[in-house]
This record gives C-alpha cells, sequence and structure tokens, in this order.
C-alpha cells in the first residue's frame, strides 16, 4: 500500500522560512514567475505519481474543470495530520496552482500581502478590486475538509468579478 502522507511530504517543496524569505523579497515580476513555476512544479509533481491515481496526466491543465481534481486531492490529504511546514508548504504549492488556474481563465494580478505573508489575487484594477486569498481556502481545505471546496469558492470569484462595478471592493477568503 502506498503511503500518500510520506509520498505528498517528499514531493513539496523545502523550508517554509526559505520559500518566505523569497517571496518577501520578490518585486511583483518575481511574485508572478515564482507562482507560476510553484503551479508548474505542482502540476508535474502530482499528475504522475501513483499515490494519486485520480489525478491523471493532462488533468492539472490550468482548466477551471482541473479544480476538482485539485480538491479531490485536497480531500485526500485532510485524512492526515500535518505539522505547521507541511501545511504550509502543501498551502503554497496547490494555492499557487489555483491562484494561476483562477488568472489564466479570469484575469487579476498578484500582491504580496507582507503582514499575512502570502500573495492575494487582484482583479479589475483600477475601476475596482475583487481579490482573493487562496492560501487560506487551502489551509481551511486540508483541516475542514468538503466544506472548503475548492471549485465553489473559485466560482465565487468569477461571480464577483462578473458583477463588480466601479468602485466596488470585494475579498473572498
Amino acid at each position: 500500500m502506498l503511503n500518500i502522507k510520506k509520498i505528498a511530504s517528499s514531493i513539496l517543496p523545502g523550508s517554509t522560512e526559505r520559500k518566505k524569505e523569497k517571496a518577501k523579497e520578490a518585486p511583483h515580476k518575481s511574485l508572478l514567475d515564482d507562482i507560476i513555476h510553484t503551479a508548474d512544479n505542482f502540476a508535474e509533481n502530482f499528475h504522475e505519481n501513483p499515490a494519486f491515481s485520480f489525478v491523471e496526466k493532462g488533468t492539472l491543465d490550468y482548466s477551471i474543470e482541473s479544480l476538482s481534481a485539485v480538491d479531490d486531492l485536497l480531500e485526500e490529504l485532510s485524512d492526515f495530520e500535518w505539522n505547521e511546514d507541511q501545511l504550509y508548504n502543501i498551502t503554497s504549492m496547490i494555492g499557487c496552482y489555483i491562484f494561476e488556474t483562477a488568472r489564466r481563465n479570469y484575469g487579476g494580478e498578484y500582491f504580496w500581502l507582507e503582514k499575512e505573508q502570502q500573495p492575494v489575487l487582484i482583479a479589475g484594477l483600477p475601476d475596482f478590486r475583487v481579490q482573493m486569498k487562496v492560501w487560506e481556502k487551502v489551509r481551511g481545505r486540508v483541516l475542514n475538509g468538503r466544506e472548503d471546496n475548492i471549485p465553489f469558492f473559485i466560482a465565487g470569484y468569477k461571480e464577483y468579478i462578473e458583477r463588480a462595478k466601479e468602485g466596488d471592493v470585494f475579498t473572498i477568503v
């Protein structure tokens, strides 16, 4: 039997502190590059891993439909207890894939929230702001289960973008 926790831990990227420092120092352009790179690594690492056979090759293609496979993966990961470093790595790696899927499909720009030590995706600038904090949602999905459904979350992002008017500000967490 495959040990999903061991496999997941082994393919998640390195030190939490190193990643936080790198993101903190990264200017706007580097943040975009870092998120894309991390999202690409996530897709590459998980799609052919035998522990996650439900994530078939080509499934993680940045389509909105691919978020169902991500949600299934998070359901599997929610069956385990993770230390804070592992949870941060899961949150940031999978969160970057979700961010990039949303950006490619609905637009937006990444910004780093210094106080919260996480990125935010903001759509509609300069006319309105629809901003979403994906890392918090991924963490909630791992800790709380299905109540923090990822496809539903992204559908909400799209809905707020479509109905926003000049001057509106919405935050989706």
